[in-house]
């Protein structure tokens, strides 16, 4: 077994503070080694990066394996859908910005994962990821795509509560009730905001699907699952046979590029009532 590598990096990316970010990063070399060759490749497509994870093992709840301190964790073998658009996210961004060293990929990462870019214990994480959609669009990391109406016909009411009710389910806050009033807070504050989707029966090989969304776009999976906001992310890409995605997929405990449709994916899971997208800054 690889001997892990437990590292103190000081990032070069500066935060909206003036301040330089400070951030424990988990990794081992296989992940620096791999991401700089990458970097070197000087691609700046977000399908491109995303295909070169083909294969990589899906794991749920990725960053949570140091409980008692947050570090942000880098893994380019293992995945959850989160961190895996995280990850070619931040690829993405640092090939468009000439980036090729792994430091700079940390900084990329840290801006997307954390709010304002700062990693400062668990509750600094953008955890749901209607908050993650904000703060990135604050940060000039994102848009949110709303038109043309339609497909954009629905519009979503935030009400979130599930990790302040299911603690149990996230192994830092069972071991730190402490942290849960500041998860509390975030919820309320997302909580009566709202977005417009893309209602499933509206995802359909069209004109205006095809205009609204891109290659490369991220999907969020909308939910009416009582607490959430988002169940599930991936990567949009258009076949001849209308919308499909890239996605760590949980069934397939995997990386791959789903041969079923977006629209076949939302009606086999009743929870899920359509998606929003999400496109990287260029």
């Amino acid at each position: 077994m690889r001997q892990l590598l437990f590292i103190v990096l000081v990032c070069i990316f500066l935060p909206t503070t003036g301040a330089k970010a400070q951030v424990r990063c988990h990794y081992e070399a296989i992940d620096s080694t791999f991401i700089e060759e990458l970097l070197k490749e000087g691609k700046t497509d977000m399908l491109y990066y995303a295909r070169r994870f083909y294969g990589r093992y899906c794991v749920a709840h990725m960053p949570e394996i140091f409980p008692d301190e947050e570090q942000m964790v880098i893994n380019t073998r293992q995945h959850d859908c989160t961190t895996f658009v995280e990850l070619v996210a931040a690829l993405t961004l640092c090939a468009r910005h000439g980036e090729t060293t792994f430091g700079q990929l940390v900084a990329q990462l840290q801006r997307i994962r954390y709010w304002d870019g700062i990693c400062d214990g668990y509750t600094s994480r953008k955890h749901y990821f209607s908050d993650w959609i904000r703060d990135n669009s604050r940060l000039g990391i994102v848009t949110e795509v709303r038109q043309p109406n339609p497909p954009f016909t629905g519009i979503q009411t935030v009400k979130v509560n599930y990790m302040s009710k299911h603690t149990n389910d996230y192994l830092p806050l069972k071991l730190h009730p402490e942290l849960v009033p500041a998860i509390v807070r975030q919820e309320k504050q997302l909580s009566g905001m709202q977005f417009r989707y893309i209602p499933t029966k509206q995802v359909v090989d069209s004109e205006e699907m095809r205009q609204a969304v891109h290659d490369g776009d991220i999907i969020a999976f909308v939910t009416n699952k009582p607490g959430l906001d988002v169940t599930h992310l991936a990567l949009a890409v258009w076949h001849d046979s209308g919308l499909h995605m890239i996605h760590a997929s949980s069934l397939r405990k995997k990386v791959t590029e789903e041969t079923g449709s977006v629209r076949r994916y939302l009606e086999r899971r009743s929870s899920c009532i359509g998606i929003r997208v999400i496109r990287l800054a260029e």
